[in-house]
């Protein structure tokens, strides 16, 4: 099946859309990053960088590290932009551009989310680093995707129900991290996590400034909150999208964080670029590594 220029849109020199990207622009392993500033920071480190594009959110580096080549990209913050994202990335390396029809052998994109968190549990202490084994979504976007994903249901109905969440919100989701790639990257100083991605930073987290948010006290509902041994770690806004529409189109994504704040004690780094710096340093040698 072709597909029309609505669907698959291209820009005038045959890039996609929103990324401003060719098919060769990118490698098969890519780091996401919210802040466009960022990509400087992780492409820095790279021996030689061969791409540097970018149009509006969207700034991408591509080039090599001790032999291995990596792309870096800025997603912006949510999961509506890492839709656009995810989306474009695969269509990337499972499109062909010219007769705009899916490839018959589909390549599978490793995702390494570098992001930032706030831990809503007491002893996750500032300035260290989690892996989102799971991530619950409270975007919803998952729900907007033909899939019959459901591999957490019970662990969905036990937050519904302690959290009383509102019919009026989406469904909450539950989706876990490719733990062959998350082995790759796994190491002492790494703790693994259950991530909350929220749909915004005030009232979505709970914050109140001059709006009341609509759930008083979902903050601590969150917190206390247990299924067998699991507790909600952290809180932040891609990563439950990175996943969900990485197992939908079968990329491995996993999604590493620095814990720059901390909810329940109401501390922040002191630090947090040195903090940051850190983490980038920590995986770009576990990805570049024999």
């Amino acid at each position: 099946m072709q597909l029309s220029a609505s669907e698959l849109i291209l820009n005038a020199d045959g890039s996609i859309y929103h990324l401003n990207l060719l098919p060769e622009d990118i490698a098969t392993t890519i780091i996401t990053v919210g802040d466009p500033d960022r990509v400087v920071e992780v492409s820095k480190h790279f021996d030689t960088i061969d791409v540097k594009k970018g149009k509006r959110e969207f700034l991408t580096h591509t080039g090599f590290l001790n032999g291995k080549r990596l792309s870096v990209i800025s997603t912006g913050i949510g999961t509506d932009n890492i839709d656009i994202v995810l989306n474009e990335l695969d269509a990337l390396v499972n499109i062909d551009f010219e007769s705009r029809t899916i490839n018959k052998n589909r390549i599978r994109l490793k995702l390494i989310r570098i992001g930032t968190t706030g831990a809503i549990q007491p002893e996750i202490p500032i300035d260290s680093f989690l892996m989102s084994a799971l991530a619950i979504g409270f975007d919803g976007l998952l729900h907007f995707y033909e899939q019959d994903y459901n591999q957490h249901k019970e662990l969905e109905d036990a937050f519904l129900e302690y959290t009383q969440w509102s019919n009026r919100k989406a469904r909450p989701y539950v989706v876990g991290y490719d733990e062959s790639l998350g082995q790759k990257l796994s190491d002492n100083r790494i703790r693994l996590g259950f991530t909350a991605t929220n749909t915004g930073f005030y009232g979505p987290q709970g914050r109140s400034l001059r709006i009341a948010p609509s759930q008083i006290g979902i903050m601590s509902k969150m917190a206390s909150f247990k299924f067998n041994d699991l507790q909600i770690t952290n809180l932040e806004m891609e990563t439950s999208g990175i996943y969900a529409l990485a197992k939908l189109l079968g990329h491995q994504a996993i999604s590493l964080n620095c814990i720059l704040a901390n909810r329940a004690t109401g501390e922040f780094s002191s630090n947090p670029s040195k903090a940051v710096q850190e983490l980038i340093s920590f995986t770009l040698t576990k990805l570049t590594s024999p």
